[in-house]
């Protein structure tokens, strides 16, 4: 027994070490952030003065989908200089897991880091489900508490998406400490968990969201809780999103958030407030890289300002390829935002389809 504790602190210890000398730091120029690897599906998080950004690592060849093998972590102190801190888990590190790392969020609490994540299960599961991993600092070495998968394919009904509907966690600690799970593709499911943070404390719920389809994300500002996903737009993914007074609702959709991202199928929010600035993290897949152009499983991670308006809606976000580095709005500019209409936004995906 000491010297399997022994082993395993040797572990951490080299862990450590190794992730601060393989760290490099990069400035980008615009939007996408990042430019050396493919990455999707972003998930920011703040801790201490800093923010985290989880991402899926694109990988696929010419014929494939979809290659997700490993999920990456970059950080910035002031959104401009970043930190690449490379691979912090692998659907392998569960024992019970077999591969394709989908979408992911890493939430804090009571100075722990939990990784919940999309993993292609082996056998008895056989399909996509919900993990969660733990860790006593942000960028790893993630393990898993539990020994199984949180949510598996039995738990739900299957829906349109059949076994991979279970995809996609975001996790949510309110202002009491109670935190919720939301997932789904599909079929939008909505869960309390116990205050350990790895199991559920009570019956899944299904929500209603218009045209949704996978990639939820939630997040509070002022009095509003905010749900946002990747709904269907004209043929390909947008962003919707809904508010409510509370977790339990009653949900009220607001309409498109974005618009379609270019080049790419799928889009996917994550929303963070960040020394006093919200921000719009999303993905689109105009990288080319060693060659390879973007494409449905090679996509690339970027930013925009997020602004919310006087009634509590947020401002519909133009995809920019300038990024955050132009200055954000004002507040007289952004009191003078008139978000479009429904079928002004109608109109714009309209527009980005025949752009495209």
């Amino acid at each position: 027994m000491k010297n399997s504790l022994f082993a395993f602190s040797l572990y951490l210890l080299l862990s450590g070490l190794g992730g601060k000398s393989n760290e490099v730091k990069f400035t980008p120029k615009g939007n996408p952030v990042v430019l050396n690897k493919f990455t999707a599906d972003p998930a920011p998080m703040v801790h201490n003065g800093t923010l985290y950004l989880y991402v899926g690592h694109d990988e696929a060849e010419e014929g494939q989908d979809f290659n997700i093998t490993e999920w990456l972590c970059y950080s910035t102190k002031d959104m401009k200089t970043w930190t690449d801190h490379g691979s912090v888990l692998k659907p392998t590190d569960f024992s019970w897991g077999v591969g394709e790392a989908w979408a992911s969020q890493v939430v804090e609490k009571d100075g722990k880091f939990y990784y919940y994540t999309t993993v292609q299960a082996g056998p008895p599961y056989n399909s996509k489900v919900v993990g969660v991993a733990v860790s006593d600092s942000p960028t790893g070495p993630f393990v898993d508490p539990r020994g199984t998968p949180l949510v598996t394919d039995d738990m739900t009904p299957n829906g349109a998406r059949g076994w991979w509907n279970d995809i996609d966690p975001t996790v949510f600690v309110d202002d009491d400490g109670t935190p919720w799970m939301s997932w789904g593709n599909g079929t939008c499911f909505l869960v309390k968990l116990k205050p350990n943070m790895i199991e559920l404390d009570g019956p899944i719920e299904i929500l209603k969201m218009p045209k949704f389809v996978e990639g939820p994300w939630i997040h509070k500002h002022g009095n509003f809780y905010y749900l946002t996903y990747a709904s269907m737009g004209k043929g390909r993914e947008t962003i919707s999103y809904a508010t409510a007074p509370s977790m339990k609702g009653p949900w009220t959709y607001r309409g498109l958030l974005t618009g379609m991202a270019e080049n790419s199928f799928t889009i996917h929010p994550g929303i963070i407030e960040f020394k006093g600035q919200s921000y719009l993290f999303y993905h689109n897949a105009t990288l080319t890289l060693n060659g390879k152009s973007g494409a449905t499983g090679r996509r690339s991670v970027c930013v925009d300002y997020l602004y919310y308006l006087p009634d509590g809606r947020m401002a519909y976000v133009e995809q920019t390829k300038e990024g955050i580095t132009v200055k954000p709005k004002t507040a007289a500019e952004v009191a003078g935002i008139v978000n479009p209409s429904a079928d002004e936004k109608e109109v714009i995906v309209e527009k980005e389809i025949i752009k495209n």
